[in-house]
C-alpha cells in the first residue's frame, strides 16, 4: 500500500504541473522487485542468498567504480554516494549471512567480508563507504547481545531523522556558523545552494511540489551549472521540492514501514538488526547524495529488506520409525498385535 501510495502520488503531482514521473515509477517497481527476490531466496537459501547478495555488490563496485547515469556534480558524494550505498547493503547482506550460519569458520569470513567493504570503499574513494560499512559491522556485532529488536530498531529510527534533520537545518541555514561552515567545506558549496534551491521550490508550493522531474529546470544553481545531473543529491529534499510535502510523508513511511516489517519478521534478533543498520545507512547516504537514483541501489534495498523479513523453509520432521528400522504407519489409537 506504501509503496502503491508513492506511484500513485507521483502520478498526481506529474498531472498537476506536467513532471516526469517515470523515475519514481521506476524507483518503486525495482524496490518491489527486490523485496519479492528476497522473500523468496531468503525462504529457500537463508544463508547463501545474503552471501551471494554480498559477493555480487562487491563484484559490482569493483567492476564498475563509477555508478553514476550522468556526469560528476560535487565531490565527495557524485558516483562515491551510489558506490557507497551498494558497499553499505552488501556489507549487512554479510552480516546476515554470518548470523544465520551456524559454521564458526564461515561466520568468521563472512564478517570479514563485510569488513572488506569498508576496505573497498576507502580503495575507490569513498570515505562515507569507509564509515558506514563500519557501522554496519559494528552494529552487527553488537546485535548479538541485544535481546530486544524493538529498542535497536528505533534507535536506528532516530538515527536517521538526526541525518535527516540535520540535512534540512543545513540547507536552511539553521545551523551555528561553525558547524554550518564545516559542513559546508565537506559537502561543497555547490551541493549547499541545490539543497536551498529544493528548500525554496518546496516552500513555493508545499502541497504538491513543482511536479516529479523538474528540478533541474527550476533550480537556478542546476541551471547555471555546465554540468548537471538535475537533481539535490537529497532524497528528502527532492521529495519535498519535486512532490511536496506528502512526497516527504510517503518517503518517511516507507521506511517506517521496512522497520515495522523487521520488527515482525522471524529471523534472528541479530539478522533483523544487521539488515536495520545496512538500510539506515543507506537512508543516511541518500540524505545527503542521490544514492536512490540508481536503480542498483533501489533493487538492493529491496532485496536486502526481503532477505531478512523471509521465513526460512523448516525441514519436514522425520517420520517415527519401529525398532526394526521401518517406518510405523499406525494411528495414536491402533494397538500391536498379540
Amino acid at each position: 500500500m506504501v509503496l502503491g501510495a508513492c506511484a500513485t502520488w507521483s502520478l498526481i503531482t506529474a498531472a498537476v504541473h506536467g513532471g516526469r514521473p517515470e523515475g519514481v515509477l521506476l524507483a518503486v517497481l525495482a524496490v518491489t522487485a527486490g523485496y519479492a527476490a528476497g522473500r523468496i531466496l531468503g525462504e529457500l537459501l537463508p544463508v547463501a542468498a545474503p552471501c551471494a547478495a554480498a559477493v555480487a555488490g562487491l563484484s559490482l563496485t569493483l567492476a564498475l567504480p563509477r555508478l553514476v547515469p550522468g556526469p560528476e556534480t560535487v565531490t565527495p558524494l557524485g558516483h562515491a554516494g551510489a558506490t557507497a550505498a551498494v558497499l553499505t547493503l552488501s556489507a549487512g547482506a554479510a552480516c546476515c549471512a554470518a548470523w544465520g550460519t551456524p559454521v564458526p569458520a564461515l561466520r568468521l569470513g563472512l564478517r570479514l567480508l563485510a569488513g572488506g567493504m569498508a576496505v573497498a570503499g576507502a580503495a575507490l574513494g569513498s570515505a562515507i563507504a569507509m564509515v558506514t560499512c563500519c557501522a554496519v559491522l559494528l552494529c552487527s556485532l553488537a546485535a548479538g547481545r541485544m535481546p530486544h529488536r524493538g529498542r535497536g530498531l528505533a534507535g536506528l529510527a532516530l538515527a536517521a531523522a538526526a541525518v535527516t534533520g540535520l540535512t534540512w537545518a543545513t540547507a536552511g541555514g539553521a545551523l551555528p556558523g561553525g558547524l554550518a561552515s564545516s559542513l559546508e567545506d565537506q559537502l561543497t558549496p555547490r551541493r549547499i545552494d541545490l539543497w536551498r534551491d529544493a528548500l525554496d521550490l518546496a516552500r513555493h508550493d508545499p502541497a504538491l511540489g513543482v511536479g516529479p522531474g523538474r528540478f533541474g529546470e527550476l533550480s537556478p544553481t542546476a541551471v547555471q551549472a555546465t554540468l548537471s545531473d538535475g537533481k539535490p543529491h537529497s532524497a528528502p529534499l527532492q521529495m519535498a521540492a519535486e512532490q511536496g510535502v506528502v512526497g516527504v510523508l510517503l518517503l518517511a513511511a516507507a521506511f517506517c514501514w521496512t522497520l515495522f516489517a523487521l520488527w515482525r519478521s522471524v529471523r534472528p534478533t541479530p539478522v533483523v538488526l544487521s539488515a536495520g543498520a545496512a538500510l539506515t545507512g543507506l537512508a543516511a547516504v541518500a540524505a545527503v547524495g542521490n544514492a536512490l537514483s540508481f536503480t542498483t541501489v533501489s533493487v538492493g534495498a529491496g532485496l536486502l529488506a526481503g532477505l531478512a523479513t523471509a521465513r526460512p523453509v523448516e525441514p519436514a520432521p522425520r517420520p517415527a520409525s519401529s525398532r526394526s528400522g521401518r517406518t510405523a504407519l499406525r494411528s495414536p489409537g491402533d494397538r500391536p498385535a498379540a
